[in-house]
């Protein structure tokens, strides 16, 4: 149920033999949206020779790429597995390549085209989506020391603190700690801390998680 994926559209170039190759790539959720993106590209650069494409959806498992041009396997299979390797999803990625006049050779695109898309990725902050329940837990004051002593443990996310009559913690855990968590909780306050579970979502661990 975990994924990686991107948190906002990045870009990355370099030339090679005289061509210069430019890689996008943007967080995407539909078809719909990723041939928006490709479009978007192939508007910015309607003088490149090439505007190769890969992307890879949850949405119905799809995966497709096109090598727009260049010799069938040396433009768009590379790209896709790029993402691949990287395990990413809900992302397209566009290398535009501006031929500079020196053929490349076949293992030269493959190895250019794979070196735009890793630069690509690279430019981008990659996200670790982890399956979570949002909690809410309200205790009092002189419980609040213990609960968050205990909490770092759990490599939770705090959506919200309020500091009231009561101590109030909005956080969210991953889903598979759930168990775990509240137990620690029941046993650190002698069951007196109110949890509430807000419900299940995604969300980016990726600044919290250092062990797994």
């Amino acid at each position: 149920m975990n994924y990686f994926t991107i948190e906002r559209p990045a870009s990355s170039s370099f030339t090679e033999k005289k061509s210069e190759f430019i890689g996008y790539i943007a967080p995407v959720k539909t078809n719909d949206e990723a041939v928006a993106f490709i479009n978007q590209i192939k508007a910015m650069h309607r003088k490149a020779r090439h505007n190769v494409y890969a992307y890879i959806l949850r949405e119905d498992n799809i995966s497709r790429y096109s090598d727009d041009g260049e010799p069938q396997g040396t433009a768009g299979i590379p790209v896709l597995e790029v993402l691949q390797k990287r395990g990413l999803t809900d992302v397209c990625l566009v290398v535009t390549r501006y031929f500079g006049g020196i053929l490349l050779g076949g293992g030269g695109l493959l190895r250019a085209y794979s070196h735009a898309a890793s630069i690509a990725c690279d430019a981008a902050h990659i996200m670790d989506m982890r399956l979570c329940r949002r909690l809410k837990i309200e205790t009092d004051y002189n419980l609040y020391g213990k609960i968050s002593y205990i909490l770092p443990n759990f490599n939770i996310i705090t959506v919200n603190s309020d500091f009231a009559d009561t101590v109030t913690l909005e956080i969210l855990v991953m889903s598979e700690r759930l168990d775990a968590l509240k137990k620690e909780l029941t046993e650190v306050t002698n069951g007196s801390a109110n949890v509430t579970d807000e419900g299940e979502l995604f969300e980016d661990f990726s600044s919290v998680i250092t062990n797994f």
